[in-house]
């Protein structure tokens, strides 16, 4: 496919964490009995005037200066005409030429070449969701769903500059880590609270003008919108090498049967028939509420992967891993912090602690152990009071119950144990449970020594130093 280019622009909807609905107060809630949540303005019924969230505002605002746009002093509420069952008014409020704000950017890579990619974001707008039709409650009848109806939602749409299926994916995720950093969105894509548009052409390669393009709607995981571009990739070149042209349109995915089909031809702005919303006024934004929104803003997660590579001396990859959630990121520097300690702390927390998550004992935003008792740990490992694997025990004891980590080492026995007169008897213990190994050993099989004293360290409950271990079986060489 290399005599045709790739372009691909992303229109991203993103629901803002707020507790009632952009223009009234219903609630935003997840999952509640439908149609519970609406009143006659979310239901669009005749004389209802919608009246502007203020935290909607703010949190929009938040989203659009972590993404580097520029926010406009004033933006404006626009009508946007369709017509579908989950649309009560007819139309949807959005923002059209007047937007909330401009020119961001997100920055993709570095990629296996060390070069990174800046992507352009066009704009950031305001605009509120429509409901839900559900077509497999009842059988055969479309059933309507208005509970989302108005919940406040940011769309944030990128330059077609995008030349990769992975170029998108990482754009998308790097989105996604940033609404969740500022906390304006749960960024959860299971229940609709990220929502992509996919935008995608193929010209000659070579060629500057931009193709027909295609529109595949509401993508809801980044690996079904990576493989549904390379999909349409493909089909676009297919048509255009056996002469055909592209029809602009709207695609559906389906990830199940891993195909794109068509849904309808695609509408144009004029199609929409946009005017300014008569019953809400221009939004009006002042300098000083926009510092307040910047002044709010965490420290983001490229920058905060950088500082934890340049002020603990990390290495790319685990900082990487480190900074991918703010809780983890906050968990690391608390146990850091503590324990003074920021290399044995980053192999703890991406080791130990994560796979304890993984296996169920918490969350990343509630790790199983706090970050004092883990702290606690490693300085008792660093300072030789007990071994690695007595630490590790030590953990998993504490994801039972709190502890203090001291008293709970001595009280099971797990202290670090460097008498020559015990130990000698393990590892006497040991020899004699595994004669032909020990025999081998003896007679200079080096490479032995090493499981040997793991078997000392299971037998004495990682009680064992094990550096002392060492040098016992290497003065039996001698």
């Amino acid at each position: 496919m290399t005599d045709y280019e790739l372009v691909i622009g992303l229109e991203v909807h993103c629901q803002l964490s707020t507790h009632s609905k952009i223009f009234c107060g219903c609630s935003t809630s997840f999952g509640d009995t439908p149609n519970r949540n609406t009143c006659p303005v979310c239901l669009g019924l005749p004389g209802a005037l919608p009246v502007m969230n203020a935290h909607a505002v703010q949190l929009a605002t938040q989203a659009s200066l972590a993404l580097g746009c520029t926010i406009h002093h004033e933006s404006e509420f626009a009508r946007k005409n369709y017509f579908y069952p989950d649309l009560p008014k007819g139309y949807q409020i959005s923002q059209f030429d007047k937007p909330l704000a401009e020119c961001g950017a997100i920055v993709v890579g570095p990629d296996t070449h060390g070069d990174a990619r800046r992507i352009t974001i066009t704009r950031v707008h305001m605009e509120e969701d429509a409901g839900k039709s559900v077509h497999d409650r009842f059988a055969g009848v479309t059933a309507i769903d208005l509970n989302r109806a108005g919940t406040p939602l940011i769309e944030i749409v990128s330059e077609p500059e995008i030349q990769s299926a992975h170029d998108a994916g990482a754009y998308l995720r790097q989105l996604k880590q940033i609404l969740e950093y500022t906390g304006v969105s749960d960024a959860n894509m299971e229940e609709g609270s990220l929502r992509v548009d996919v935008n995608i052409s193929v010209r000659p390669r070579g060629q500057t003008a931009l193709g027909t393009k295609t529109e595949i709607k509401n993508l809801n995981t980044f690996s079904g919108a990576e493989r549904a571009i390379e999909i349409e990739y493909a089909r676009q070149c297919s048509v255009l090498r056996a002469g055909g042209t592209i029809e602009q349109q709207t695609m559906l995915w389906d990830g199940q049967r891993n195909e794109i089909r068509p849904a309808r031809s695609k509408e144009g702005s004029h199609d929409y028939r946009y005017f300014p919303d008569p019953d809400l006024p221009p939004l009006v934004l002042s300098e000083e509420f926009i510092r307040a929104q910047y002044a709010v803003l965490p420290e983001l997660p490229r920058v905060r992967r950088d500082r934890f590579v340049s002020a603990y001396g990390l290495q790319l990859a685990d900082a990487d891993q480190l900074t991918a959630h703010r809780a983890l990121a906050n968990y690391f520097e608390r146990v850091t912090n503590e324990c003074d300690d920021a290399k044995r702390a980053s192999n703890w927390v991406l080791g130990v602690v994560l796979a304890a998550i993984n296996a169920g004992s918490g969350a990343i935003t509630q790790p199983p152990v706090s970050a004092s008792r883990v702290a606690s740990l490693i300085r008792m490992e660093a300072q030789g009071t007990v071994s690695n694997s007595a630490a590790r025990q030590l953990f998993t004891m504490l994801i039972e119950g709190d502890a203090d980590p001291n008293e709970l080492a001595q009280r099971t026995g797990l202290l670090k144990i460097s008498d020559e007169g015990a130990l000698e008897a393990w590892v006497n213990d040991v020899l004699a449970e595994m004669p032909a190994e020990a025999k081998r050993f003896l007679a200079g099989e080096v490479k032995l020594q090493g499981v040997i004293v793991g078997r000392v360290m299971k037998k004495s409950n990682g009680a064992a130093d094990p550096k002392k271990v060492n040098q016992i079986l290497a003065g039996r060489l001698g």
